[in-house]
């Protein structure tokens, strides 16, 4: 066994076992002075506050003070009146419908309107009258070419038949949509015979090859197809001078238009809305519209559109007014 002697630095063991006992008794003396003296307060009182003022108390006096300021700008209704990005956006878009409303009733927007879709309407019927023609062109051919070769020289002229006829047609056709337009419907009976001999003409061409008794084999479908491009011509013819003249008879007057409930052309311009009717005489705005021919300020024979402005009077009575002078010059 191997004794180990200690060096003359190293510490005596018997030195080291009295420390650590005098250590243990000082603690033990320290705990007991803890023990015998309880803490009154977890939180000890501030030095430059008042007897009682933790920090407990200064955090709920914190919270009062806070509740009463929220209480009185609760109360408050400002925040409420502002405008959020949605109603902003709402109102922005009702401000601009109130504003197309208002220019819709606009005589001068409500022209404007009329007037495009005027040209709407007369370019898609001659675009439709066009085609309707060229549509019989094939028909038209059969019929004129007969028993002629293919490419002979006969067969080729067949081809033009129906386009001169279609132009002449045409020529009619826009100029009385035009003379509508501006307000003078051409009232003509030689060219209305005109229209219809043409139209004629090109129905009979298309139909002859496929009548019964004249086909080798009689068939309805195909009587049909071949007539359709003048029929429709026909209908076109018929109804484009009846919708310009609809046209030509609107009124764009500040006074309600179209949308009142009684069309005001039908009342003297001079009559503001709600007073009672006033007694046109038509006798005196006869001769007066006769002073104005006269004068070069209305054509020979007026339209009703333009007696209701150089007279300013209803659709109504300038109708009568131009009846009595067609009366007069026929």
């Amino acid at each position: 066994m191997n004794t180990r002697i200690p060096g003359p630095d190293a510490p005596d063991p018997d030195d080291i076992e009295r420390g650590i006992a005098a250590l243990e008794r000082h603690l033990a003396e320290v705990g007991d002075v803890t023990t015998a003296q309880p803490l009154a307060d977890t939180d000890p009182p501030a030095s430059d506050g008042p007897s009682g003022e933790t920090r407990r108390v200064r955090r709920l006096r914190a919270e009062v003070a806070e509740a009463h300021r929220l209480a009185e700008l609760q109360d408050d209704d400002t925040p409420l009146t502002l405008d959020t990005p949605k109603v902003r956006k709402r109102r922005r878009a009702a401000h601009e419908a109130a504003r197309l409303h208002a220019l819709a009733q606009d005589p001068a927007m409500r022209a404007w309107q009329a007037a495009r879709m005027r040209r709407v309407l007369v370019a898609a019927a001659m675009l439709a009258l066009a085609l309707a023609l060229a549509w019989s062109t094939a028909g038209v051919q059969r019929f004129a070419a007969g028993d002629a070769p293919a490419w002979s020289p006969g067969w080729l002229f067949a081809w033009c038949v129906e386009p001169f006829m279609s132009l002449a047609l045409l020529v009619v056709v826009g100029a009385k949509s035009y003379m509508g337009v501006r307000g003078q419907p051409i009232a003509s009976k030689q060219l209305d015979r005109i229209e219809w001999l043409f139209l004629g003409l090109t129905v009979g061409m298309n139909a002859w090859p496929y009548l019964p008794g004249v086909a080798a084999e009689f068939s309805v479908s195909r009587l049909v197809l071949h007539i359709l491009g003048p029929v429709v011509a026909v209908a076109i013819v018929t109804a484009l001078p009846i919708i310009l003249g609809a046209f030509s008879r609107l009124d764009h007057g500040p006074t309600g238009g179209l949308t009142a409930p009684t069309y005001s052309a039908n009342a003297p311009a001079d009559r503001a809305s709600g007073n009672p009717p006033v007694r046109v005489d038509v006798a005196e705005l006869t001769e007066r519209a006769r002073g104005l021919i006269a004068a070069g300020e209305l054509p020979a024979e007026p339209s009703a559109n333009a007696l209701r402005q150089a007279l300013r009077c209803g659709m109504d009575t300038a109708r009568a007014v131009r009846d009595a002078l067609r009366e007069e010059a026929a």
